[in-house]
């Protein structure tokens, strides 16, 4: 999911070096799997039906089939924070990282909302951005690998709104993009947009500068200029 890649090749590619994993023949062509970096987490599960391919289905919910009372009662099985929540392959099929920003900025809402403090118009407004947000994408990839295969996939993408656009302009109302990190990850917000102005604490960083964190949008403009 993080360095993961498929490769169109000419039939009978080879396969040599570190990265190269394992390659899938077809009449005109193989497929290859790599993966990059120093971290090895790739994994081939061979199953004899679609039956027993379920056993590794973590049971996330699919948005496109799901009511909006269905969505509900899937986030509020436990009090946790949005983006937390968007991410559990148990609550939601299919959502990572990069898409769980672009679904709460759509939404304007806060990442680090709680799932049971959202009102009945947070939710009709969360559940429309996730159906749209995943749907435009999926419209967008699907008609780049039309014209050739995706061979550059990224979780960056220059079309995004806030993911991977750290200090750049939010694209709705012109404010710096903010991020909170976090072992390999990070969430990119609009503080304008989502958290009313208020700049989140990022773990490593605030707890560095302790009472200099800067609250809000103001704060940290007045820190940058120190």
């Amino acid at each position: 999911m993080i360095a993961g890649r498929l490769h169109w090749r000419p039939l009978g590619a080879k396969i040599g070096g570190r990265n190269n994993l394992a390659a899938f023949d077809f009449p005109n062509g193989s497929l290859v799997l790599t993966e990059a970096g120093s971290k090895r987490r790739a994994a081939l599960h061979v199953f004899a039906n679609e039956v027993a391919a379920k056993e590794i289905d973590p049971g996330g919910i699919d948005i496109f089939v799901a009511s909006l009372e269905d969505f509900r009662t899937a986030l509020t099985v436990e009090n946790r924070t949005l983006k937390r929540a968007l991410t559990d392959p148990r609550i939601l099929s299919g959502i990572g990282n990069a898409y769980s920003d672009e679904i709460l900025h759509a939404a304007r809402l806060s990442p680090i909302q709680l799932t049971h403090k959202l009102t009945d118009e947070q939710w009709q407004r969360f559940f429309n951005a996730t159906r749209d947000t995943l749907q435009l994408w999926i419209d967008r990839l699907n008609a780049e690998a039309s014209q050739a295969f995706p061979e550059k996939v990224t979780a960056f993408r220059k079309d995004m709104a806030v993911h991977g656009r750290f200090e750049q302009p939010c694209l709705t109302c012109g404010q710096p993009i903010q991020r909170i990190r976090y072992a390999d990850n990070e969430t990119n917000y609009c503080a304008q947009c989502q958290t009313g102005g208020k700049v989140l604490a990022d773990r490593s960083l605030s707890r560095l500068l302790g009472s200099d964190w800067p609250r809000t949008l103001d704060e940290l403009e007045a820190l940058k200029k120190r």
